[in-house]
């Protein structure tokens, strides 16, 4: 690693701003292959001849890689920096989909989505990118990281009106090798651009004697060993999107069930994920001033207020209030965990430890997709799956009131991987 590539910029710096400005570009084309394989389902279906569940399980399959491959690509940027992974990134999504547009067949258009472009391709545009801003500022943090963490809704805005755009026009697989070729050169070009190494890294002071005790603090997290610092993390992350994945994943079919039909449950998903893009936004800002620790117990205790008013209100204005307030409540908490880990843990394991947590909070959207609809039809009711969102939700907030507590008890001195500079 050459000095002079770590230390010619500084954190809250303009340059961090513009970098700030070109990582959500690149989030929103990275991410977009979580998002346009839901749009080509249907004529995937129809071409290949298979069930819906076998249409579907490339999406399953993409986000499961999507989640291990941001541990990977993290692991790799805290090495060499986050431009090489992204170059690479840049190479496999390109070319996943284009293998995609060519697939012969179910397995082979599976494979392509897994591998090419979940575990290789645009997980490169989520946790390493989260991880690497938060390495470029200090007293902006929280709203850098919010912003940041916008590209991916922001993809889900643009990308499946695009696509489908092009579907009906020119057909999926046109569409899929169009978008690998812009894709791929869009992120490579883009890349050139993150060539410095954040000032997080160049500032670390070695260990010697006089600094040995502030080491030892950042390696007991919240006065824990650091396995059961990020272990309970991971948890929490589970916790509250098993709880976050109720209403996104089963509200249309919620509003199908009350008579309101699939449409209306369309526009307050689409309502949700709106107010979602400005909750990260303001909670952001809200965790410059009080922390990653309160800003997620804060989120976990309002996104469990509007769990708990799905309950009694099932009208249709009622619902489409409660689906904002929804969106409104819980689109900061996943971007909180990356500011934890870069207050708690050391900088140089900032991208293998957030994309850690982040995996698990997608294995927790996963899940609780899935545990919703068993718990519907156990009970023909989504009236339990409900509550059982809010029993994950109280976990969450139990796990980030503990590990508050944990940290408040701490004698003064003892601070976070990261003192204000």
């Amino acid at each position: 690693m050459k000095t002079n590539e770590t230390t010619t910029h500084q954190a809250d710096s303009r340059y961090a701003m513009v970098r700030l400005g070109l990582t959500l570009l690149v989030m929103t084309v990275g991410s977009s292959g979580m998002y346009v394989v839901s749009v080509m389902l249907p004529a995937v279906q129809a071409e290949f001849g298979v069930a819906r569940a076998d249409a579907s399980l490339p999406y399953t399959l993409l986000m499961l890689g999507f989640g291990f491959g941001g541990v990977l690509m993290g692991k790799l940027a805290d090495r060499v920096g986050v431009m090489r992974p992204l170059l690479m990134g840049s190479v496999f999504l390109g070319a996943g989909y284009i293998a995609t547009g060519l697939s012969g067949g179910i397995v082979s258009f599976t494979i392509a989505q897994a591998l090419l472009v979940g575990l290789l391709g645009s997980s490169v545009a989520f946790a390493p990118l989260v991880a690497d801003t938060s390495l470029w500022f200090v007293k902006r943090r929280g709203i850098a990281v919010a912003v940041c963490a916008s590209g991916n809704y922001l993809a889900g805005a643009v990308w499946p009106p695009i696509a489908q755009h092009f579907v009906e026009t020119v057909g999926w697989r046109q569409t899929y090798i169009g978008m690998g070729i812009f894709c791929g050169l869009t992120m490579a070009l883009l890349a050139l651009f993150f060539r410095a190494r954040p000032p997080a890294l160049a500032d670390a002071p070695p260990t010697n004697a006089s600094n040995r005790a502030a080491v030892r603090d950042m390696t007991r997290p919240f006065g824990l060993s650091m396995g059961a610092a990020q272990s309970l993390l991971c948890v929490a992350g589970v916790a509250c999107c098993v709880a976050m994945a109720m209403p996104q994943v089963h509200i249309v079919a919620y509003c199908g069930d009350l008579g309101y039909g699939p449409a209306q449950g369309a526009m307050m998903l689409s309502l949700m994920l709106g107010f979602g893009i400005v909750s990260r936004l303001v909670s952001g800002a809200i965790c410059d001033r009080i922390g990653g620790l309160r800003t997620l117990l804060l989120g976990g205790l309002l996104q469990c207020v509007a769990l708990l008013l799905f309950l009694p209100f099932d009208g249709l204005v009622p619902l489409y209030v409660i689906s904002a307030l929804f969106g409104l409540f819980q689109g900061g908490i996943v971007p909180s965990y990356a500011i934890i880990v870069r207050e708690h843990f050391p900088p140089k394991e900032a991208g293998a430890r957030v994309g850690t947590v982040l995996m698990f909070t997608l294995f927790g959207m996963a899940l609780g997709g899935w545990m919703s609809g068993k718990v519907f039809d156990l009970t023909g009711s989504y009236h339990a799956a409900f509550l059982n969102g809010i029993g994950w939700n109280l976990v969450n907030v139990s796990i980030a009131a503990f590990l508050l507590f944990r940290t408040l008890r701490q004698p003064a001195g003892r601070v976070s991987a990261s003192p204000a500079r």
